[in-house]
């Protein structure tokens, strides 16, 4: 099989997860709109270019190599910015390109009432940034459908892992157990955002995927079972009514859905952490629940 070429446009968080699974897969490079985070990604094993809305040479000369294609930048008013920036580039100028990958949100599914949604349910955002996520959705479909490439549209929920926990959170001081009677969230680690998309890359599969686990829980629950593992009184529960909030923050709790995780199973992807309870035990156990690198768990105070 032929070496791959991965361009990962907006290569955060979840991108340098990805990159981390699997460092011989081939060349990886990612885009960061910032050149101090260039480090930071090296060390992920990812070959760092500016992008900022705009294609540069260098990365006009990478795309022409790449095979595999994961966009994870977030749509604005004007539309995906890589899109709007690389459609032509995309379409003509990419003769190795084998299949596509779009990280989207489970927010294109807005309110269900806490029912239970799968990839068949009717998309009916409610905030202006999901509305904004359905339309660049149908857009790199439609770029799929008219290169005859596959693309595969991966459905997020509240992304976690190493530094971005409630652990971590505890630990700052900055936990709050927020209540809403029948609130629920879905999660997803970010190992399992990077298996998933290995997963799906190595057959070159597409179609849409909610990544999620199989535990939507109430937030404060999380909360709760973080502070059990540290040893830690957890904080008092905040009614929701009375809770300060940025808009953001709140319209979040204006959204409330089971996710199910049928598509990416009936691929044949099995879910390291199938429940946050597994992955803060995990994360706990082997003292990465910081930022990835292992130590001796936090002192009980």
């Amino acid at each position: 099989m032929s070496q791959k070429q991965i361009f990962i446009f907006g290569a955060g968080y979840s991108g340098k997860a990805f990159a981390r699974a699997n460092r011989d897969a081939g060349t990886i490079l990612g885009t960061t709109r910032a050149s101090e985070k260039f480090e930071a990604l090296r060390q992920a094993g990812i070959q760092s270019l500016l992008f900022d809305g705009a294609l540069t040479p260098e990365i006009s000369d990478a795309l022409k190599k790449t095979t595999h294609l994961v966009v994870s930048v977030a749509p604005e008013e004007a539309g995906d910015p890589v899109l709007n920036a690389a459609r032509g580039t995309i379409a003509a100028e990419m003769p190795a390109l084998e299949w596509i990958a779009y990280l989207s949100t489970v927010g294109v599914y807005g309110d269900h009432g806490g029912g239970w949604v799968d990839e068949t349910a009717e998309c009916r955002p409610l905030s202006k940034r999901s509305m904004l996520r359905v339309a660049a959705e149908q857009d790199w479909l439609k770029l799929g459908r008219d290169i005859v490439r596959p693309v595969a549209i991966l459905r997020l929920s509240g992304i976690y892992g190493p530094g971005r926990n409630a652990l971590v959170n505890l630990e700052n001081g900055a936990a709050r157990r927020l209540v809403k009677p029948g609130q629920v969230f879905n999660r997803i680690h970010c190992d399992d955002i990077a298996g998933a998309l290995w997963h799906l890359l190595k057959d070159n599969r597409g179609g849409i995927f909610n990544v999620t686990d199989d535990l939507p829980a109430p937030p404060q629950d999380v909360v709760a079972y973080a502070a059990g593992l540290m040893g830690v009184t957890p904080p008092p529960e905040i009614p929701f009514e009375t809770a300060q909030l940025s808009p953001m923050a709140r319209s979040f709790y204006g959204e409330n859905k089971r996710v199910a995780n049928t598509a990416i199973k009936a691929a044949g992807y099995r879910f390291r952490f199938p429940d946050y309870r597994a992955a803060f035990d995990h994360m706990w156990a082997e003292g990465n629940w910081r930022d990835g690198e292992a130590r001796s768990p936090m002192k009980r105070s």
